[in-house]
């Protein structure tokens, strides 16, 4: 395991700081997972939906007359066209992500907030200056984020939406069936998803297998027919389309970026399945099926152009167009599979980061930490695009949308994988300066050209983006107001115990054992401070308790506590710190039954214990902390933080919930 801080998931923390506790994590790490056959099929059929599906619409898009600024059909510009996709999937795709951006990761999870992560970190071991260097950037990478939310609500309805339309080849009357169809499908796909990615993988994979495989079939046979289209391998035909017909061509950047949509998945679901595991299987398979396919559609085009409204699938044979649409609504399913695991996969670590509240998950692998089903994610997103897919009808509608949450996500990733890779890799500036000219040059062309589709549907991931940007940044500012107002109420856990000891006259003991749930051992329990100042009683056995969960599946039971007497060997007050898996589901009675009566200051009476939580309830104040807008809208999202004694299994009938207002 890599040194620095894993971030710890603190169901406890409903408002507070989390702790960290890497070095734990790395005395229990399990050892790294053997890569094995089955798990690059999974990725196959979770990782790759996305982009595995853009030949469908691509070229298709490029040359659709509708476009407010098209790409006029000729032997040129098909060149000029394929030749752009081509280079535009090998730069960004194979170069920037696939051999560079992923191989930061942070304890093998991937994605924007892995970055923002690991930036932190190294800004944490410096001074204030690069702190606010890394602070900014942190807040550039969450608009990334934000963006990639909404590329998880365009994905699925822009992806089925494309592949239903494909019955119009065969039967024309069948339009009016599409949106319906659509819905079903998608209400399908996002009941299953608690059943995990593995399960889905599994069943996903051998599918997308043989998409690859015909993409690559039919594109072979269409080039075999017409191999003059593989001149287009030269990226001079791309120079030579991007200078000699730049009024258009620089336009028709907004469309091609839908070949590399999908890149950003890889990165996001990389806890899922691991980096090898995708890298070989978009080198040995994914690749060649998407390039032959791009290719095999320019040399139909260049045989018979009428062929523009629906190059995909015109390029099968007519007997086969019904299964090949069969098989490409299939397909984009999963390609909504993608960026639905990678929506997980990053409100997890916005979570953690603490841009998110607690959110309920559920970790569906006991191999890989990353594969996880998050309900409440799951039904936020399900009933966005369904929205997306009755309000816009069509996938042409949503093309023009699709490209600037991508666009914006791959900018903002490729600037901060370079501040990493400078800044923590201490990679030289004779390599970083000409890189970030090649991969930055090439995204902010994709960004100002997706710019020109502004007021024709680029604003709706923009707004998608700005929304949950918003949402995000209020409540990780809301998070630091409310955990300085709790730390000054809760007030240092030893001072408290040493209060208790120094009474006079000594507090009453009453028969029994309390637990007290905390965040940590820095400060007091405020539902312990309650309960000592307004009753002025102390039970026999008193127990704190923390919880933290590592990344590891699971903690042995040798190793899942650790007791701190705080000072006091007599007192009957002791300190308790429970480590959990991240498979695991925190158990606080049976980990009590664990401890040694020698460690506790006696034996806990779990049959009879008290539990005791702390629930904040949050006001709005008159201080100017925040505008009162994002006032409320952080006491608003504090309402889907999971419940915490339903989580920790505790007795619903010896448990005590005391309140604590707090004004943001």
């Amino acid at each position: 395991m890599r040194h620095g801080c894993q971030p710890a998931a603190d169901p406890v923390a409903q408002y507070g700081e989390p702790p960290r506790h890497e070095s734990r994590a790395a005395a229990v790490q399990t050892s790294p997972q053997k890569l094995r056959p089955a798990i690059v099929v999974g990725a196959l059929g979770v990782v790759f939906g996305d982009i595995g599906t853009s030949p469908i619409y691509t070229i298709q898009t490029v040359f659709n007359p509708k476009d407010p600024h098209p790409v006029p059909i000729s032997t040129e510009n098909v060149y000029g066209v394929v030749s752009l996709i081509f280079w535009s999937v090998m730069i960004v795709v194979t170069l920037t992500y696939v051999s560079l951006v992923m191989r930061a990761d942070n304890h093998g999870e991937g994605g924007i907030m892995a970055l923002i992560t690991l930036v932190g970190r190294w800004a944490k071991e410096r001074g204030a200056a690069k702190r606010r260097t890394a602070k900014a950037l942190s807040a550039l990478g969450i608009f990334g984020a934000a963006l990639f939310f909404g590329d998880s609500m365009i994905t699925p309805a822009i992806s089925v939406l494309s592949a239903v339309e494909g019955v119009k080849v065969i039967q024309p009357h069948m339009e009016a069936w599409i949106v319906p169809i659509t819905a079903v499908i998608i209400v399908t796909l996002f009941s299953v998803q608690r059943r995990g990615t593995a399960t889905v993988g599994r069943f996903f994979g051998p599918v997308m297998m043989v998409w690859f495989t015909a993409l690559g079939v039919l594109g072979m046979k269409a080039i075999v027919d017409h191999p003059a289209i593989l001149k287009a391998l030269s990226p001079l035909y791309a120079g030579e389309f991007l200078i000699g017909h730049f009024h258009y061509a620089f336009s028709s950047l907004a469309a091609i970026v839908l070949a590399i949509t999908g890149a950003e998945a890889l990165y996001a679901d990389m806890g899922h399945f691991g980096h090898r595991a995708i890298a070989i299987g978009w080198l040995a398979l994914v690749l060649p099926g998407c390039v032959l396919s791009y290719f095999g559609q320019g040399a139909l085009l260049l045989s018979n152009a009428s062929a523009v409204n629906a190059p995909f699938f015109l390029l099968t044979p007519g007997w086969a167009r019904l299964p090949m649409v069969l098989l490409a609504t299939a397909a984009t399913v999963i390609a909504s599979q993608a960026v639905i695991t990678g929506a997980f996969s990053v409100a997890s670590q916005a979570a953690q980061l603490g841009y998110l509240p607690r959110l309920r998950i559920t970790h569906t692998s006991a191999s890989r930490m990353g594969q996880i089903y998050v309900p409440w994610i799951n039904g936020m997103l399900a009933v966005a695009v369904l929205t997306l897919v009755f309000a816009f009808r069509s996938s042409a509608a949503l093309a023009f949308a699709f490209g600037m949450a991508v666009t914006g996500t791959i900018t903002i990733t490729t600037t901060l994988f370079l501040f990493y890779a400078r800044t923590c890799w201490h990679a030289p500036l004779w390599l970083i300066v000409p890189g970030a000219i090649l991969l930055l040059s090439v995204d902010l062309m994709f960004l100002a050209a997706n710019l020109t589709k502004l007021v024709h549907g680029a604003w709706l991931p923009l707004l998608i983006g700005l929304a949950a940007f918003t949402v995000m940044t209020t409540w990780q500012r809301g998070r630091e107001i409310v955990t300085r107002a709790r730390k000054e109420a809760e007030g240092p856990l030893r001072e408290f115990v040493d209060s208790l000891a120094d009474h006079d006259p000594p507090y009453a003991r009453v028969p029994g054992t309390a637990i007290f749930l905390d965040r940590g051992k820095e400060t007091a329990p405020l539902a312990m401070r309650a309960n000592v100042e307004h009753n002025h009683v102390l039970h026999d056995h008193v127990v704190i308790m923390a919880i933290h969960t590592l990344p590891v599946p699971r903690v042995p039971d040798a190793e899942r506590t650790e007791v701190d007497a705080l000072g006091y060997a007599r007192d009957g007050i002791v300190h308790l710190t429970a480590y959990f898996g991240y498979m695991e589901t925190p158990n606080v009675p049976a980990t009590l039954r664990l401890l040694d009566p020698d460690e506790t200051e006696g034996k806990i009476a779990i049959d009879g214990a008290s539990y005791y939580l702390s629930k904040l309830e949050l006001t709005t104040g008159s201080e100017p902390t925040m505008a009162a807008w994002r006032k409320r809208l952080f006491i608003a999202t504090s309402y889907i933080t999971a419940d915490a004694a339903e989580y920790f299994r505790l007795p619903l009938d010896r448990t005590v919930v005391m309140g604590s207002r707090i004004a943001v």
